[in-house]
């Protein structure tokens, strides 16, 4: 399997001159993966649990699964305007590559303990504010 990834890799980057940067990225690059798989059974047709109707399946519902991630990052991003600064900075601060939460702490002047759950307190304001938004997009 990693063969027909690094060839789908291969493809995409081949192809990203004729990408239309006006159109979702996902649902282009899944159609040329699930193409590339097709042709890799194509060419090995005796593995028993792959068959076409088994990727377009796995295809659908990346796209599905796409547009769900879609609404919970644009409810993340209503969310996270809905907190204080110091939390927004916080949270920012947090996943920045290599963060960790002691460098946090210590940066803050504050135990990593103190740090961790004044974070644990953020991320479940966030979530109770996704879920709420997300359940409110489904319901109107």
């Amino acid at each position: 399997m990693e063969d027909v990834l690094q060839e789908t890799n291969l493809v995409l980057w081949r192809k990203a001159a004729e990408f239309d940067a006006s159109r979702d990225f996902m649902p282009w690059a899944l159609r040329i993966a699930q193409l590339q798989s097709m042709a890799h059974l194509q060419k090995h047709r005796r593995h028993p649990l792959l068959n076409s109707d088994l990727l377009d399946r796995i295809a659908d519902e990346a796209i599905a699964d796409r547009a769900t991630a879609d609404s919970r990052r644009q409810a993340l991003a209503f969310c996270l305007q809905k907190i204080p600064e110091k939390h927004r900075q916080l949270v920012a601060a947090r996943y920045e590559p290599g963060a960790s939460v002691n460098a946090m702490a210590a940066a803050l002047g504050k135990q990593p303990k103190a740090v961790s759950e004044t974070l644990r307190r953020v991320r479940r304001t966030l979530l109770d504010c996704i879920e709420r938004s997300l359940a409110a997009e489904a319901a109107g």
